[in-house]
């Protein structure tokens, strides 16, 4: 289903939302691999992501990784602006994160002081959080991304389609992200009671 056809009560925010963050303005290439989740493509070049589809793994990405032990799950994001969305993300689920430069290793090396063994890693972006990921591979464990139209997924276990450059969009994928990983823990019953926003998570300029 497109998005056009869903009602907005469907969704887990307005709309809305979605839109005047940019989490469905995707780049002006696409992969293969991303075609699944492009709505269309408009008059400048720039592939739209379906935000129906986005809503959706948003929802099936929390409740995955509420199953693991908080401590397990590993979060990390190279890209300037996904930095502080992710360090908040991880800090509102108790989750490790690494924001900024992953030493290679981390995952694999036991002698490192940063040396950790995550059940699942978390990546902002396949292409700019490589080392983790190939890392990931190594030990075998499943890798959720938020994927933009022009990532490769082959190894991403769990795909959510945004726009994983832009600060705002950055911002409201994680802000919604903790708030239903806590909702799907029984944390929190409603929404209301997620007392962070949107611009809490935005990284500054």
């Amino acid at each position: 289903m497109m998005s056009e056809e869903a009602k907005p009560e469907e969704y887990l925010i307005p709309e809305d939302t979605y839109l005047t963050s940019g989490v469905h303005i995707g780049t002006q290439q696409k992969s293969a691999d991303m075609k699944q989740f492009i709505f269309k493509v408009r008059s400048d070049g720039l592939y739209v992501l379906d935000i129906k589809q986005t809503d959706l793994r948003i929802r099936v990405a929390a409740k995955f990784l509420a199953r693991f032990e908080p401590k397990n799950v590993l979060v990390v994001s190279a890209r300037q602006y996904g930095q502080k969305p992710s360090k908040l993300f991880a800090e509102a689920i108790s989750a490790k994160s690494m924001p900024g430069r992953f030493v290679p290793g981390t995952m694999t090396n036991p002698n490192l002081p940063e040396f950790t063994e995550p059940e699942v890693l978390f990546v902002t972006d396949p292409s700019a959080d490589q080392q983790a990921l190939h890392e990931a591979l190594n030990i075998r464990i499943p890798i959720v991304g938020l994927c933009d139209a022009n990532n490769e997924t082959r190894n991403v276990d769990l795909v959510v389609p945004t726009n994983n450059k832009g600060r705002r969009a950055l911002a409201c994928i994680y802000w919604l992200l903790a708030r239903e990983v806590v909702k799907a823990r029984g944390l929190i019953k409603t929404n209301e009671e997620f007392t962070q926003a949107i611009d809490d998570f935005e990284a500054s300029i």
